[in-house]
This record gives structure tokens, C-alpha cells and sequence, in this order.
């Protein structure tokens, strides 16, 4: 199923899905050069948008659930990459601990651990679940919608090494993206591999810095295929003392904002796109779709409302917002039924393994789709998104626009490689 593109500016895209598919043996190259100067996340998965003359990333995310939205014929793809990445790893691993999010009673994130658990046991690993809940003291089962169960288990932590009763790991994931801080239980593990490590979590990272490195790539990318960076890239700025709650460092936003909508209308003027600038206010750590505002006039933030103050001021887990970044809006053009929708992409170690289209009948095409009443349609990754159709008309394949994606998606994991490396506490610094 490709969703189709609404909108009669299909020219940059359609040109930019010409240049890569012509480039492609030029781009799997490059990105096999970077890989061998750079370790890819153990596992991401991105939000792009597509406005028929921009394709961009929107978010990144380095704990990724929703692995239960993939389809079935997605998950030898997602087990043979998950080899790769443990092969490297530990090569002789038995055990895998995986720590899932402390709400672990929400059943659609649960279906998401499930899969997790499916995908590696197929590796050959034995899959056990450990909670950092300290209410769980003993081994607790949470039931599924499809009448299965997950068995959590409480955490027990020997000198540098952390497992579970009569349970001893050679490599722990992590699929909670520690947005409430970094627990001590976690720290100090020198004996096995804690994946991501901790400066991927929301504790330490920053969207501004992934954007930072994303232009980086995004440039070394685009001169590679004799385009222009924008085409890819969403221009961004940073405010680092906010607080919507008291209404102060609200200036900073508003004068970034200012400065970013007058940016976007002189390229929309260049490439002839008659949409009305706009950009995104969101939180500069977190993830969830919160803390998340569509500005399409900066005097909207000398009037900011109760509820959207308060909307602005905390994320999950009730952390306190007070860094925001301010990124241009790509609004996105493709439709299922009618619905607006956006591609999601999942990656495992450096390889493309699926992804959905998450839509939303109720939001624009210029607003936050990761809200309540979000439904989500499996991307056809399954007709091989790595295998494009040379020749055929650009923006009628399905196989060529996931390719795309896959892409796009490999770009924005590529600026998360080279964002954990310039922010890691361990890092050699050479002088």
C-alpha cells in the first residue's frame, strides 16, 4: 500500500527519488564507509515527513516501541539484523536481559516488549524481562490482549554486573528511554554490554544535538549527490532557559521562531511552494508526542493559553520542560483513506527492517500525528525497501519510495551515531 502524495509539487521529490535511485551504488557505499568509521545504534526508528518538495526526519528515537506494528513478514529481516548487532557484541551470548518502561501495565506497549522478546529469542538467545519498578519484588506475569502473558521480574544487581535471579546476562537492552533520570542500578556496569548505553537516554540527550549532527550528515550527503541540503533537512534553533508555566524565556522562542518562519519563506520562494511557513515548538529531551506546539505566527506565543502553558510545561514522567528546540515544520502530504499520515522507520544495528505509516484522522498536515486516536499501517517493507525498481516512474513504485525512506531513515541513524560519539562520557578526548 503506498499512500498517494496530495499535492501537485511532487517536482523536488520526484527529481530527488530520480537522484537516488540512479545514485545507489554510490550511496550503499558511502553509507558502508561511514559504518566503518562509526557504530550504528543498536536500534532506531525515525519519523519522516514527506511535503512533495521536502523529505526530512522529524524525530529520532534511540529506545524505539511500536515493534509490534511490523508485520509478520517483517521479522526475518528484523532477526537477522538483530545477529549481526549481537555478533558484534557478544558473539557467545546466551542471555539477554531486556528492561522494558516502568508503565508496563499499558497492553499496546506490552505487545511491543512481545515482539522484542520473539525477534531476539529467534537469535538464540534466551529473553528475560526485568523491571525497574521497585513495587515488583517477586516474579510477576502481566497479561496480553491476545491472552498470553510477560513474566517481569525485579532486578538484582552484583558489584558491575546486573541480572536477575539465577539469570546472568552478557548483554542488557534497554527499552526504556530513562526520561526520569538515570537509575543507580544502571550505573557503573563495566562487565557486560548496556545497550544503548545511558547518554542515549532522555537523561543526557538533546534533539538539538541529534539535529546538529543530522545537518552534518545531511551536507556530506547531499554533496554527494549534487543537491541541496534543505531538500533534507529541517533547520532548527535552541533555546535553553524556558519555563511556559511562569511564561518566561518565551522572548527566545518567539525571536527563533521569527527568524526560522522568514528563513523557511525565502527557500519556499526560491523553490516556487506557495505553503505558509510554519514550525514546531517541542521539548528538546523526551519523546511520546508530548510537550509539542505548531507555531504558524510567532504573536501566537504572546498569547499562549492555560492549557497549552500547561501542555508545554511537563513531559513524561513529569519532567519539567526547560529547553526546547524550535524546528521547521514539514508539513506532510500523503493520505490513507483521506487520514494524514507519516512513514515511521525501523532500523536494527545498521539495516532497514519495516516500518508503518502512522495516521491521524483527527490532526492537519501540519501538526504533531504521535497523539491520542493514532492508528498505524504497516509500510510494505516486506516488498524489500533495500531492492528498489531502477526505471520505473518516480512516485508510482512502492518499492522506490521506500527506499527512500529507508534512506532518510539511515541518514537520521547515521547523525545518532555521530551524536553518541561527541556526547560520551567515556570518550577519549585527544588534545
Amino acid at each position: 500500500m503506498v499512500p498517494h502524495l496530495i499535492t501537485a509539487l511532487t517536482g523536488p521529490i520526484n527529481e530527488l527519488e530520480a537522484r537516488i535511485l540512479e545514485s545507489m551504488p554510490a550511496i550503499e557505499r558511502w553509507f558502508r564507509l561511514e559504518w566503518m568509521e562509526h557504530t550504528p545504534p543498536f536500534y532506531t526508528s525515525v519519523d519522516i515527513r514527506n511535503a512533495g518538495y521536502k523529505l526530512a526526519p522529524v524525530d529520532t528515537n534511540l529506545f524505539p516501541g511500536g515493534w509490534n506494528n511490523l508485520t509478520e513478514e517483517m521479522l526475518p529481516l528484523a532477526v537477522q539484523a538483530a545477529m549481526a548487532a549481537i555478533e558484534k557484541i557478544c558473539p557467545e551470548a546466551k542471555n539477554l536481559l531486556l528492561i522494558p518502561e516502568k508503565h508496563t501495565r499499558n497492553t499496546f506497549y506490552l505487545m511491543n516488549v512481545q515482539r522484542l522478546m520473539q525477534i531476539f529469542h529467534q537469535t538464540g538467545l534466551n529473553v528475560r524481562l526485568g523491571t525497574l519498578d521497585e513495587e515488583i519484588k517477586k516474579p510477576t506475569q502481566l497479561a496480553l490482549p491476545d491472552g498470553s502473558e510477560l513474566t517481569v521480574e525485579p532486578l538484582v544487581r552484583t558489584r558491575g554486573r546486573l541480572g536477575l535471579k539465577d539469570f546472568d546476562p552478557c548483554t542488557i537492552l534497554l527499552n526504556n528511554d530513562l526520561s526520569g533520570g538515570i537509575p543507580k542500578i544502571l550505573e557503573g556496569l563495566h562487565e557486560q554490554y548496556l545497550l544503548p548505553p545511558l547518554h542515549a537516554g532522555w537523561a543526557v540527550r538533546r534533539k538539538s544535538n541529534h539535529f546538529r549532527s543530522y545537518e552534518e550528515v545531511a551536507k556530506k550527503f547531499a554533496k554527494l549527490l549534487g543537491m541541496d541540503p534543505w531538500l533534507i533537512n529541517p533547520m532548527f534553533a535552541q533555546c535553553g532557559k524556558v519555563n511556559f508555566a511562569e511564561g518566561t524565556g518565551i522572548d527566545c522562542v518567539k525571536g527563533h521562531a521569527e527568524a526560522l518562519i522568514a528563513k523557511i519563506r525565502r527557500k519556499y520562494k526560491e523553490y516556487g511552494i506557495t505553503d505558509k511557513p510554519f514550525v514546531v515548538v517541542k521539548a528538546d529531551a523526551g519523546t511520546y508526542g508530548m510537550g509539542i506546539m505548531t507555531v504558524r505566527d510567532p504573536k501566537e506565543l504572546d498569547e499562549i493559553n492555560r492549557r497549552t502553558r500547561n501542555k508545554m510545561s511537563v513531559i513524561k514522567e513529569g519532567q519539567e520542560v526547560t529547553e526546547v528546540i524550535i524546528q521547521e515544520g514539514v508539513p506532510t502530504f500523503e493520505r490513507i483513506n483521506e487520514a494524514v499520515a507519516e512513514p515511521v522507520v525501523y532500523m536494527l544495528d545498521r539495516y532497514v527492517v519495516g516500518g508503518f505509516y502512522r495516521v491521524h484522522a483527527e490532526r492537519g498536515i501540519d501538526e504533531n500525528l504521535n497523539a491520542p486516536g493514532a492508528a498505524f499501517v504497516p509500510l510494505a517493507f516486506d516488498e524489500a525497501s533495500h531492492l528498489p525498481r531502477p526505471g520505473a516512474k518516480p512516485g508510482a513504485s512502492a518499492p522506490n519510495r521506500f527506499y527512500m525512506y529507508g534512506v532518510i531513515g539511515r541518514l537520521a541513524m547515521l547523525a545518532a551515531s555521530y551524536e553518541l560519539e561527541a556526547t560520551d562520557p567515556e570518550a577519549e578526548i585527544y588534545e
